[in-house]
């Protein structure tokens, strides 16, 4: 499968948009891991590469390596004390090593192959506008339920894990967040206004948390991805448009993806899992991998640097009361299998082919540990086409959408998750980026239900209400004679759903 803009890489195919009418080592003085920023990172336009470097957790060491940092070349952007996590400029070509070597360092890396400043990216391909026959047919479907929203008829994925019937019961408390971790949310939009969580809400690009009025929203309305999930987990139930799966549940928006080119830099990622943490969010959605390997190998010190950052930034949130859920990615791989071909990385410069043992070369996040790696589902409840999957991998499976196998019987036929877009659009989906919100909602439910589950007790509730159809006797989705992918496991956990596809209205019973 092609690799996709990193901007939408987990939400397959062209959206379809429509517009409604007007009916419708610890910090030495605040006990926090934000990060401390320097006068520095004003000249990061002279330098051409960042780098993450991680060191032992204590203040004593980190200043050492502070000044280790400046002898070889680079320039401190932001440093995250309680995770041991430095965020570095330099244009040294020999600073990697040079750090490395260095007493306190754990491990080091470039987190991209290209300069800093990268050239403009072309989207791959423009919104369609349905047309006002389309949207009214729609509309007129869900007319006939008083509480449906408007466009609710062609919300399948809610009926099909019940929660249309959940928000009967419990639509989700208003002190439960999630943040969506992308390319940014309108707040704006007429659906999630009214659960936006400006305060909890940042622009993390660069490493360094900026909470400026706005700074969360995505740059341009082809940014749409993170708008897209936040649709899917909180869209209000007020009558306009669509609804989410947890419509009383409150969401934030951290932006992570780069303005230039899209990708979501290792860096970004660190500073958002942080911010998100220091918070008070209970829930962060991921639905991207992080640039610019789709796989990071531990045999290469700059993607082992990669993984060792990112995964303190995670477990710190863990820690500190928030579960993480990351989609599964739609390469169709099996993610527990002995070797996997990854012809899309490095996707900041050149590509080249590789085969790696995605035992030793790992999706960040979604392989990490105690995040909750969720699988697509369609209509007919079977994994999607392209969703990735894996024995011991995977742990949930939640709707994505197949537009090519399974077609639900709504007024569009459109197989694809329909959800909110900027300036006040909606749009169909689909990718495992679709899946990781539904699995989120549910989430943020349990949550709403259990306010003092931790992390982990949250993620075994999320695999206890799952429903799991086990493996299908076959995986021939074109009818071409040879399976397109080999489930393994038994009914009650395997490699396409995990524990089970969630259920929003078993959570709330």
């Amino acid at each position: 499968m092609a690799h996709l803009p990193s901007r939408r890489r987990l939400a397959l195919a062209v959206p379809v948009v429509l517009s409604l009418t007007a009916s419708l080592g610890f910090l030495p003085t605040a006990a926090s891991a934000a990060p401390v920023a320097t006068s520095a990172t004003q000249t990061a336009d002279a330098v051409n590469l960042a780098y993450v470097v991680n060191t032992k957790v204590d203040h004593r060491t980190i200043e050492s390596v502070k000044k280790a940092i400046a002898k070889a070349g680079g320039t401190v952007v932001a440093t995250y004390d309680r995770i041991g996590v430095i965020v570095v400029h330099s244009a040294n070509p020999d600073f990697g090593p040079q750090i490395r070597a260095v007493r306190g360092v754990q491990s080091a890396g470039a987190t991209r192959t290209g300069p800093l400043s990268v050239a403009d990216t072309t989207d791959d391909g423009a919104a369609q506008v349905l047309s006002e026959a389309q949207a009214e047919k729609i509309e007129a479907a869900s007319a006939a339920s008083p509480q449906s929203e408007p466009l609710e008829a062609d919300q399948w994925d809610l009926r099909a894990i019940g929660a249309d019937k959940a928000a009967e019961i419990n639509p989700g408390s208003r002190k439960v967040t999630v943040a969506v971790i992308d390319t940014g949310v309108d707040d704006t939009h007429p659906d999630l206004a009214p659960n936006f969580s400006a305060s909890q809400s940042a622009n993390c690009v660069g490493g360094v948390a900026d909470t400026a009025e706005g700074a969360w929203r995505p740059y341009t309305a082809e940014d749409y991805h993170g708008t897209h999930v936040a649709g899917e987990i909180a869209a209000a139930r007020n009558g306009i448009g669509v609804a989410g799966v947890a419509p009383g549940v409150k969401v934030s928006s951290i932006k992570v993806s780069d303005p230039k080119d899209g990708l979501f830099y290792p860096e970004n990622v660190v500073c958002a899992f942080v911010f998100a943490a220091d918070h008070g969010v209970e829930i962060t959605n991921n639905s991207y991998y992080v640039d610019p390997w789709l796989y990071n190998c531990m045999d290469d010190p700059d993607q082992e640097a990669i993984v060792d950052a990112v995964n303190r930034a995670q477990l710190y949130a863990q820690k500190k009361g928030t579960l993480n859920l990351a989609s599964a990615g739609n390469s169709n791989h099996d993610l527990d299998s002995d070797a996997i071909v990854d012809a899309s990385s490095p996707d900041d410069t050149t590509p080249y082919e590789r085969t790696i043992d995605p035992h030793e070369c790992f999706d960040v996040p979604t392989q990490l540990p105690g995040v909750v790696t969720v699988s697509a589902t369609g209509v007919n409840n079977v994994k999607s086409y392209y969703s990735s999957y894996g024995k011991g991998v995977v742990d949930i499976a939640a709707p994505g959408g197949d537009r090519l196998y399974q077609i639900p019987d709504t007024p569009s036929k459109n197989g694809r998750i329909l959800s909110t877009m900027p300036n006040n659009s909606y749009g169909f989906l689909q990718g495992t980026s679709m899946a990781s919100p539904h699995a989120a909602g549910v989430a943020a439910l349990l949550k709403s239900e259990h306010p003092w589950a931790s992390p982990a007790q949250l993620q075994a509730l999320l695999k206890v209400q799952a429903d799991n159809p086990g493996c299908p006797e076959s995986y021939d989705q074109n009818g071409d004679g040879t399976q397109d992918a080999t489930c393994a496991g038994n009914p009650r956990v395997n490699g396409f759903y995990g524990w089970g596809i969630v259920n929003a209205l078993r959570a709330v019973k």
